[in-house]
């Protein structure tokens, strides 16, 4: 504590930093995670695997430029514990209407999803960096945490269409390579049409990601603000704004055998 009653910025001395050699990317196991999920995109196992596969020097990078800037500094002195907090359906309940809390808690009922979800999937993965040290744990935990807060903030749902919209929108802030072969993938294979609208609607939720500001986002005090407000804090682009006069897409929905169509 300083001598105003206020915590001082943690130095760089205060934190690990030293660089990390990153696993070198596995194309070989990358490959097998494509074929997976090209026959069954409910693999969220597989997602991991490909990113995971793939992800080493960007993760690195990710790490080293979070550590060298206050905010992330402070953050990582203190640790906070979204997945705890996203977990608490309860105090999430407690939230005043319309916040951000409370759009998260419905948006995870309506499916029937409990934050712990995605370290089962993530469980399910023989991790290349398995080994990570507690600072790079917590953030990388944290990102995985963040995945589902990501869908109530832009909008995108959990629907095929959805996911790639939303993996679109993370491709311009974490640039694994192995997100960009699944948004390939999707555009081979999503909706076609003279107008290209769909790859157009991919195009703008990676503008959206572009312009967003969540490298250091302290979603737990977010939570309990209105979604628009916390949008805004984000730098998040509203939906209706983003995609103007364009429904978001659905996907494999009211009997549909295509892998994604398009709302009438």
């Amino acid at each position: 504590m300083t001598a105003s009653g206020t915590s001082a910025t943690p130095t760089l001395n205060e934190i690990t930093i030293v660089p990390r050699t990153p696993p070198p990317r596995d194309w070989g196991r990358a490959w097998g995670a494509i074929k997976i999920l090209v026959a069954d995109s409910e693999r969220t196992d597989q997602v991991f695997e490909l990113l995971d596969a793939l992800g080493g020097p960007c993760d690195e990078e990710s790490f080293q430029a979070f550590i060298h800037d206050p905010k992330g500094q402070r953050q990582l002195v203190e640790r906070p514990d979204l997945l705890a907090v996203l977990s608490d359906h309860e105090s999430l309940r407690a939230l005043p209407e319309g916040s951000l809390g409370r759009a998260y808690l419905a948006f995870m009922e309506e499916a029937g999803l409990n934050a712990r979800d995605l370290i089962d999937a993530e469980k399910a993965v023989v991790s290349a960096q398995a080994d990570l040290d507690p600072d790079r744990r917590w953030l990388a935990d944290r990102g995985r945490d963040s995945h589902d807060l990501w869908h109530v903030l832009t909008g995108y749902g959990r629907d095929e269409a959805g996911e790639v919209a939303l993996l679109a929108f993370t491709y311009a802030l974490y640039p694994n390579p192995g997100i960009g072969i699944i948004l390939l993938a999707a555009s081979l294979i999503g909706p076609k049409t003279l107008s290209f609208r769909f790859e157009r609607y991919l195009r703008q939720a990676y503008r959206r990601g572009k312009g967003a500001e969540l490298d250091f986002a302290p979603y737990e005090e977010w939570l309990s603000l209105p979604l628009e407000e916390a949008r805004r804090r984000a730098g998040i682009v509203p939906p209706e704004v983003a995609h103007p006069g364009v429904d978001i897409l659905v996907a494999n929905r009211e009997g549909s055998t295509t892998a994604f169509r398009l709302r009438p």
